[in-house]
């Protein structure tokens, strides 16, 4: 069995590049992405559904919970990073790139920290995968799916390669067993022709 990681659907200041506080909810758009991908994993028959508790991601994790019928266990481990200050601030404001700022911002998380984070995000997956004996949904952020997969996921030589960006709404497969491959990243067949994505859901994209 694996698990599927999926980023939580678009937001209003995704689109506007604005660094996001810890309340933004999903953009009406955001809320049909997460609608379509909801519609493609309930063909895939998960059997557990574990959700960062920021609005963006749990709005999600709700619409996958309606199309499947599971309850959504939430866990902060799987919140975004920690920008403190910088939260509501436009990038172009800033002078600089923020997903590589080593230092914590004031009232943030340095990426040290963040890392830290990510580890026990994985683990906390692992384990719940093991309990639940079936494949599991994972919700979160762009930047903490990227960190798991480039940290803790192994990447097969030669077929595939970690996106610098993850799209909203992107799943992304990994084997719940060691060393953990990477079977497909960053896939959005679902915001393309739903109905092709039962064709697609053995490839990685």
């Amino acid at each position: 069995m694996t698990i599927l990681w999926l980023r939580h659907g678009e937001t209003a200041l995704n689109a506007a590049r604005v660094v996001q506080p810890a309340d933004t909810p999903l953009s009406p758009r955001g809320l049909a992405q997460a609608a379509a991908a909801a519609a493609r994993i309930a063909t895939l028959q998960p059997v557990a559904l574990l959700s960062s508790d920021m609005p963006r991601a749990l709005q999600t994790a709700q619409a996958v919970a309606a199309a499947t019928g599971l309850p959504v266990r939430t866990d902060p481990l799987l919140q975004e990073r920690n920008f403190g200050a910088l939260r509501g601030r436009a990038w172009s404001t800033l002078g600089f790139d923020p997903m590589l700022l080593e230092d914590a911002p004031e009232g943030g998380e340095s990426m040290a920290g963040f890392h830290a984070r990510v580890a026990r995000a994985w683990a906390r997956a692992l384990a719940e995968r093991q309990a639940a004996d079936g494949l599991l949904v994972v919700v979160s952020h762009g930047l903490l799916i990227h960190a798991a997969l480039q940290r803790h996921a192994h990447w097969p030589g030669g077929i595939m390669a970690l996106p610098p960006r993850l799209a909203n709404t992107s799943v992304s497969e990994v084997a719940a067993e060691a060393p953990h491959a990477v079977l497909r990243v960053d896939c959005t067949a679902h915001l393309v022709d739903p109905e092709a994505i039962g064709a697609s859901d053995g490839a990685a994209a």
